[in-house]
């Protein structure tokens, strides 16, 4: 193993650099990234420029251990893929000087935008009203790079580019996963997606083939499911609890897997989302992640980390009407406070991850990136080359001129803490409205740590047509009721991994993140009522004593 670089280079900016020290194990703290960024020449910047995820990382990995192999697991699509061979010749772009009459670059002279204004919040004034009097301006030219005014601009971003997306908003979604999770192995990285669903997409035509069986929580995102079930992998349902996945299901579901009887061969893959889990919103502890680990290392599984809602976790619930829990007072609390993800335990390479910015910045922006071992990564890329060629541009440019340019790392990570408050005041709304409005002998609930939903459990054998009705009757007729009350919260059976394994429990899930206060504490209202009158149980009481609804 070489021994670690005693110096590195320190950018001054994008284009100038001193050296510094390189501590192996000193940390890198959110307000050093951009001083600590290697010395880059204008041609890394170009249109279509390729881009390696590790030469953005700002600490030596050299003293980790290296990512196992998948050549097992690859499927023969993943085997046999090539490189998009027109984008080879991309690298030689940046040459100074050269006249290209070789790729099919269409000229930014026709493209039909010179400026693009944006209006975005100051850091630390993140609420509509205050971005609407006093937000900022960043504005994007059409030849910035050439003009020496910024390192991307129009004409890089509205061209062709590569599908590890642009080497720009790579790098800093590179260092964002550095300093939040810090991969445990040496040869990991990153590459741009249009979103986690086609990452998982694309995931699952690498690594497995049809007749396979994909684990997952017994509730899982349904989309999921039906990306899965067309290549032919069926998705088996693992028990769950308040904190989600049980890692000795998995374990005695492995250890007495039965080819002939289950029609597959041993699973290998586990998608899951492990913090404010979609539909159920648990969140695994710290505990509950490593003994998943540990049996999935075990197993030899692969596991496909969607994490949409990593960075939606709240503050501790005290219970209604108690006192609100501080906001961390520094960027370093706030990031301890997370929970560890999957990724900073995985010794092997043997997580994917999938992160996105459709929860905490926009959905539309359809951007985000997958972290994994370099081997999977060049396969990914081959993929994305030929089918989604990388996340679009002008997404890309928004995003990086909001986080690399006028908020950076800092501000982003004040942006996530805003976040984090915001969605704890929704989340302690409808939790107060359901400990006033709705019937505790019927509905039962855990408060979610984490994520954007609340996920209510039904006693239905209490239901008055319980057992002449089946679950699935009573279930229909309870979310049509809720629907004529003028409420709507999604059936828990929408979420089955597997719809054919019998099922003997009732969930809705209603969100707390689309509607303002006063509309969520009025739907819990509605959603009461409608529950009371389908269990023929009273009106509750108001604060004066007096029945209301039915």
């Amino acid at each position: 193993m070489a021994p670690p670089s005693a110096i590195e280079v320190q950018a001054v900016t994008d284009t100038s650099g001193v050296t510094i020290p390189d501590p192996l194990s000193a940390p890198v703290k959110s307000n050093e990234i951009n001083g600590r960024r290697k010395k880059t020449v204008k041609g890394q910047w170009g249109t279509a420029a390729p881009a390696d995820s590790v030469n953005f990382r700002q600490r030596s990995h050299e003293h980790k251990p290296k990512a196992r192999r998948w050549d097992h697991f690859l499927s023969h699509e993943a085997s046999i893929r090539k490189s998009n061979s027109l984008k080879k010749a991309a690298k030689f772009l940046g040459n100074p000087g050269i006249i290209s009459l070789g790729g099919g670059l269409p000229s930014s002279e026709y493209f039909p935008f010179e400026q693009l204004s944006l209006k975005v919040p100051a850091i630390g004034h993140f609420s509509e009203a205050e971005t609407r009097d006093s937000g900022v301006v960043i504005t994007a030219g059409k030849h910035d790079l050439a003009n020496d005014k910024s390192i991307f601009d129009i004409s890089t971003a509205f061209n062709y580019g590569q599908g590890s997306g642009a080497a720009q908003l790579l790098r800093w979604v590179t260092e964002h996963t550095e300093l939040v999770h810090d991969p445990p192995y040496q040869d990991w990285g990153c590459t741009m997606s249009i979103g986690s669903t086609s990452g998982l997409d694309m995931v699952l035509r690498m690594l497995s083939r049809p007749g396979d069986v994909m684990l997952s929580e017994e509730y899982t995102f349904a989309t999921a499911v039906e990306t899965a079930l067309p290549l032919g992998v069926r998705v088996a349902g693992v028990a769950m609890d308040a904190e989600g996945l049980l890692p000795e299901a998995i374990d005695d579901l492995l250890s007495n897997w039965d080819v002939e009887a289950r029609g597959g061969r041993k699973p290998h893959l586990l998608y899951t989302v492990p913090t404010g889990q979609n539909p159920t919103g648990a969140t695994q502890s710290t505990e509950r992640r490593r003994a998943l680990y540990k049996v999935c290392q075990k197993h030899d599984v692969v596991i496909i980390e969607d994490e949409p809602y990593y960075f939606l976790q709240m503050q501790p619930y005290t219970g209604p009407n108690a006192p609100d829990v501080p906001p961390p007072s520094s960027h370093a609390e706030f990031l301890k406070n997370l929970v560890p993800s999957l990724l900073s335990m995985d010794t092997d390479g043997r997580v994917v991850r999938l992160d996105s910015f459709s929860k905490v910045i926009s959905p539309g922006s359809r951007v985000g990136w997958v972290t994994a071992s370099e081997q999977l990564l060049r396969i990914y890329q081959k993929h994305a080359d030929v089918s989604t060629q990388g996340p679009a541009g002008m997404s890309q440019l928004i995003l990086w001129k909001l986080l690399d340019e006028h908020w950076g790392h800092e501000g982003y990570l004040d942006w996530l803490m805003h976040i984090r408050m915001s969605y704890t005041k929704r989340r302690d709304v409808i939790l107060q409205a359901c400990e006033k409005y709705l019937p505790k002998d019927v509905v039962s609930w855990v408060p979610p740590m984490a994520g954007m939903f609340h996920w209510m459990k039904i006693d239905f054998k209490k239901h008055p047509d319980y057992p002449s009705k089946e679950i699935e009757t009573i279930e229909e007729e309870i979310f049509m009721r809720v629907i004529d009350h003028g409420t709507l919260v999604m059936r828990g059976s929408w979420f089955y991994a597997d719809a054919e394994d019998e099922h003997q429990t009732m969930f809705f899930r209603a969100t707390y993140v689309a509607a303002p206060a006063e509309k969520i504490d009025e739907g819990i209202r509605r959603f009461g009522e409608a529950v009371r009158a389908e269990f023929g149980l009273e009106a509750y009481a108001n604060g004066n004593g007096h029945a209301v609804g039915q």
